[in-house]
């Protein structure tokens, strides 16, 4: 009978396709990890990885073994994790990703009010302009749009995701009046150079009567991080395409006005993305019920729609 520790790293393992970022995982050293792995190949007697200086790979049994043990697996330890976590009050480490604006505007500010709840949670937040992988880099939750839904995991919308375009009333003056979309090329052009592929981000506009139009406009400056490209909005730069959530502040308090407010970007939607397991594990369903009822009661999805 293979313990529960050798089984764990091996699934772990082939998730992450390292055994360092699976110790990081389980809270073990590499060593550790490769070990329980190497008795586990030892008892089977077959080999289920194969081995590089950078990266280990499955071989084809160990293909086939991840396929018959991961699920079970994976129930195992979320049946555990229930009962241990819900003999008490929610509790541990819940590794959050999000957005660096999102999360400092919005989500960080929920935190006092989670933790008099919760006290024996520890957010952890990471913070980066990027969609990341739950699974392999185990997070438990995240918040954002566009990320893939893996096997295994659900999204929760929370709100729409919608950009505008936004510009320093400092700018639009002087410049006549901005009424069309031909109108735009009075205006300079802030752009935003995607960190994935490196190109400048594009769009599609759409407007009050549902019709649809490119933004194409040559741009005066790029950046490749939202903040900055709201900042140079803020300092009378351009007319910049942002979130809603990123210049709502600044729309509220006149800082920044929206440009042509019929037409705007449908980007989706802002969700909850978590494990689809039956037994989540109460810290995760704590902060899930927590976000989503907050969500609803302060009307997310009116507060940041772009239409009028």
């Amino acid at each position: 009978m293979e313990t529960f520790g050798n089984l764990l790293s091996f699934v772990r393992s082939a998730e992450t396709g390292s055994f360092s970022a699976a110790a990081r995982r389980l809270g073990l050293t590499p060593a550790a990890v490769s070990r329980n792995v190497a008795q586990l190949e030892a008892n089977l007697g077959v080999r289920l990885f194969q081995r590089s200086t950078r990266r280990v790979t499955l071989t084809e049994a160990g293909e086939r073994f991840l396929t018959n043990v991961e699920g079970g697996l994976n129930s195992v330890q979320a049946a555990i994790a229930d009962v241990t976590s819900n003999a008490g009050a929610p509790a541990g480490m819940l590794r959050i990703a999000a957005a660096p604006g999102f999360a400092r505007d919005i989500l960080l500010p929920l935190m006092p009010a989670f933790l008099q709840r919760y006290p024996g949670i520890v957010p952890e937040w990471y913070l980066e302009n990027r969609q990341v992988d739950l699974v392999a880099e185990g997070f438990d939750a995240a918040i954002g749009g566009g990320i893939e839904l893996a096997p295994g995991l659900v999204a929760r919308n929370i709100a729409p995701a919608h950009l505008v375009l936004v510009a320093a009333p400092a700018h639009v003056a002087g410049r006549g009046r901005v009424q069309r979309l031909d109108d735009l090329q009075k205006l300079d052009h802030l752009a935003m150079r995607s960190v994935q592929t490196g190109k400048i981000r594009t769009w599609m506009l759409q407007g009050p009567n549902g019709q649809q139009s490119p933004l194409e406009l040559a741009p005066r400056l790029l950046v490749n991080d939202p903040q900055a490209l709201c900042q140079s909005a803020l300092l009378g730069l351009g007319v910049g395409l942002l979130a809603i959530p990123d210049v709502l502040p600044y729309l509220e308090d006149g800082r920044l006005q929206r440009v042509l407010p019929d037409w705007y970007v449908d980007a989706g939607h802002i969700a909850l993305y978590f494990s689809s397991q039956k037994l989540l594990p109460a810290k995760t369903r704590a902060f899930v019920d927590f976000l989503v009822s907050h969500s609803r009661e302060h009307k997310w999805t009116e507060r940041f729609s772009a239409r009028l």
